[in-house]
């Protein structure tokens, strides 16, 4: 068999060129905003993907995000705030714990719309001027409502664009993609044990690497320039955004 014919057999059949193109915009441009602010490309890519293209929800978009996290990570290792990282990260895995049993007592549809408004609340007091000091107890609490959100609606980063917004943006990316990398390598591997992904439904986030690397790689002149506070605008957009996603999903499984 040569490669032409290799690459054929393994192209997913339902993938033409203008969806795989259209796929592969929409990752370039979620990779080039975590690029800059740290977070987004999730928050960017999921609810679009859910209406457009399902395909890639959950597994693709985790496999596509591991990388681009551990790329973001790499970047500015120097400056990952490890005790915040930390903090983050045993937080994040006690609320995917207790996401479980939080379940049994709520709907899901019902704790996305509160998830969802609490986030909204918190964009308009951060506009405000509220601005959350990034402390062991702020980052341990951001990583447990990340992991409930995250586990229960798939959308767990706005906590934290809320609760690390005060760290410089170099130490914020770097951090994040600590956080982001461990995080996507967990969900992954929850996902597989689960039966919920497979190698050939991976394939898709694997042939849309180049995208996300392209879109990464052009964030680059992008962060550098970025100041603080338009990374605090940055995130805070893209937690209202994804915010109001999670709440318009809530609403619509709820009456259904």
């Amino acid at each position: 068999m040569t490669d032409a014919s290799l690459f054929s057999a393994l192209w997913p059949p339902a993938l033409d060129a203008g969806r795989y193109a259209a796929m592969g915009l929409l990752v370039f441009g979620g990779a080039c905003l975590q690029g800059v602010g740290g977070l987004g490309f999730s928050m960017f890519c999921a609810p679009i993907a859910l209406l457009l293209f399902p395909e890639l929800v959950p597994g693709p978009l985790l496999a596509l995000g591991c990388p681009l996290a551990l790329l973001a990570g790499l970047r500015e290792f120097k400056a990952i705030e490890w005790g915040t990282a930390g903090y983050t990260l045993v937080g994040r895995a006690l609320g995917a714990a207790l996401a479980t049993a939080v379940l049994q007592v709520l709907s899901g549809p019902t704790l996305s719309v509160v998830f969802a408004l609490l986030i909204l609340g918190g964009v308009a007091l951060s506009v405000q001027g509220w601005v959350v000091r990034v402390t062991p107890a702020a980052s341990s609490a951001a990583g447990v409502a990340s992991g409930l959100m995250g586990t229960i609606t798939s959308a767990g980063a706005p906590p934290l664009a809320i609760a690390l917004q005060d760290l410089q943006p170099a130490p914020l990316r770097a951090t994040l993609g600590c956080v982001f990398f461990i995080g996507s390598v967990m969900s992954l591997l929850a996902l597989a044990a689960a039966g919920k992904t497979d190698a050939h439904n991976l394939l898709i986030g694997v042939l849309l690497l180049p995208w996300m690397a392209a879109g990464f790689f052009a964030s680059g002149p992008l962060a550098r320039r970025m100041s603080r506070t338009g990374v605090r605008r940055v995130l805070l957009t893209l937690a209202t955004f994804s915010a109001l996603a999670v709440l318009a999903q809530g609403l619509l499984h709820s009456q259904a």
